[in-house]
């Protein structure tokens, strides 16, 4: 159902009794596993676990999405039964459970999740069998959280579906996090999955075997945390047939990769796409130059003093601040970027940097477009509150990717900006 005016007072009552971000983020993360751990496995998605091998002798985990059915064909009804186990607690609780998880932790009754356990992603019924499907390209996928918080566990369901929809296979990236590693460890970590998977050279190691990948802050450094032999890569895609995609600090992180790619000559994205982008590095709100950071800065779950706290865990100096890689916007050249899709959330403190990026690249490079997506919040992708966001979400990013038909649609009426009759967003650019 669509987010309505009920849920936007709670998420203001918890945007006032969470703890900022620099309090919390250890307390997130093990709410983030708690929750990744009820997630119940996706029956038309295969998984597999793989790992990218830094310079550092580090081994970054990765997880493989393969769609095994096309978008909107039924399951056989065994496995449609099977699958029919939960779902995920949405983001907009998780959000505020670090205020709380020390009185309840005892309490959360704990359910193993199978969605990384099977090479098929089916359990209960391995004999079934299902019709092949063509994957129509490889999305390479950096999760957000304010690289503090997030991982491929957390975003294992979101991923699975994200398959499924689009029809391509969908690689997750666990790049390690901040305060333990800072600016530039996750873009370097990013940057060289992407690397390894232009060049074909990313390996798979045990796949289809089970790997319970920690935070990286507790893996070992050195190898992959779940065994097995590299015995095989990942062959390099069709160059034009590979997304970069991000949502929040995942976001910053794709557009940083696709700024480091062209300054280093490696390899060439040629589409990326920013959901919620972390792209700017003020969140004062006195001396912003965005009045989204002032609008929405208090009240939407993701706080304008959270951004703040972020941004201070991850930079390693005050010269981080204006490092192109580390904040896009503060790049003096946007030129010869790829072919980008800015998504940003109308109650989102990052909305206005979000589409003041999508404006300068507009300025130098062809095939940029920006959709504001009406009543939407940050963090809205993990949030089972926010079908229709989601599925708002997905018809753009089919219409950019597929080119299909992006018809109107009723927005929420929730807001002076979709009233009820109105478009589910906007095309800031107005390129459609």
């Amino acid at each position: 159902m669509p987010i309505n005016e009920a849920l936007f007072a709670a998420m203001k009552a918890a945007s006032y009794i969470k703890p900022n971000a620099g309090k919390s983020y250890k307390l997130q993360r093990v709410a983030e596993e708690l929750i990744a751990k009820q997630a119940p496995a996706n029956p038309k998605c295969r998984v597999e676990d793989a790992f990218a091998p830094m310079a550092d002798g580090y081994a970054v985990p990765l997880r493989v999405f393969t769609p095994l059915v096309a978008y909107g064909v039924p399951l056989p009804e065994a496995l449609e039964e099977s699958s029919a186990n939960g779902t995920p607690v949405a983001s907009a609780i998780s959000a505020i459970l670090p205020a709380v998880l020390p009185k309840v932790l005892p309490k959360i009754p704990i359910k193993e999740s199978t969605s990384s356990g099977n090479a098929d992603g089916i359990s209960g019924n391995a004999n079934t069998e299902l019709p092949s499907v063509t994957p129509r390209g490889t999305i390479l996928f950096f999760h957000g959280g304010g690289w503090t918080t997030g991982g491929i566990n957390l975003y294992t369901q979101a991923c699975a579906h994200m398959a499924v929809r689009l029809q391509r296979r969908v690689i997750s990236v666990e790049y390690r996090l901040a305060p333990e590693y800072r600016f530039p460890t996750a873009v370097e970590d990013c940057y060289e999955a992407a690397r390894q998977l232009f060049a074909g050279e990313l390996p798979i190691s045990g796949v289809g075997g089970s790997v319970d990948v920690d935070h990286p802050q507790s893996a070992a450094p050195t190898a992959p945390a779940g065994g097995g032999d590299i015995s095989a890569t990942i062959p390099a895609p069709d160059p034009d047939s590979i997304v970069l995609f991000g949502d929040s600090a995942g976001g910053n992180l794709a557009a940083a990769v696709s700024l480091m790619a062209r300054d280093r000559g490696e390899f060439t994205p040629r589409t990326q796409m920013l959901l919620y982008p972390v792209v700017g590095n003020d969140y004062n709100p006195e001396t912003s130059p965005f009045e989204s950071v002032r609008t929405n800065g208090t009240d939407y779950i993701l706080t304008a003093q959270d951004m703040a706290d972020y941004i201070d865990m991850y930079r390693s100096s005050v010269a981080d601040l204006t490092n192109p890689y580390f904040a896009p916007l503060t790049a003096h050249d946007l030129s010869n970027q790829p072919r980008t899709l800015v998504l940003s959330a109308e109650y989102c403190p990052l909305r206005d940097e979000d589409e003041a990026y999508a404006r300068r690249l507009q300025l130098v490079n062809d095939n940029v477009s920006c959709y504001r997506i009406h009543d939407g919040i940050h963090g809205y992708l993990l949030n089972t509150s926010a079908v229709g966001l989601v599925s708002t979400t997905y018809r753009i990013i089919e219409h950019f990717l597929d080119d299909t038909p992006l018809e109107p649609a009723p927005g929420t009426g929730t807001t002076a900006n979709a009233p009820e009759g109105g478009d589910a967003w906007q095309d800031v650019l107005g390129t459609d």
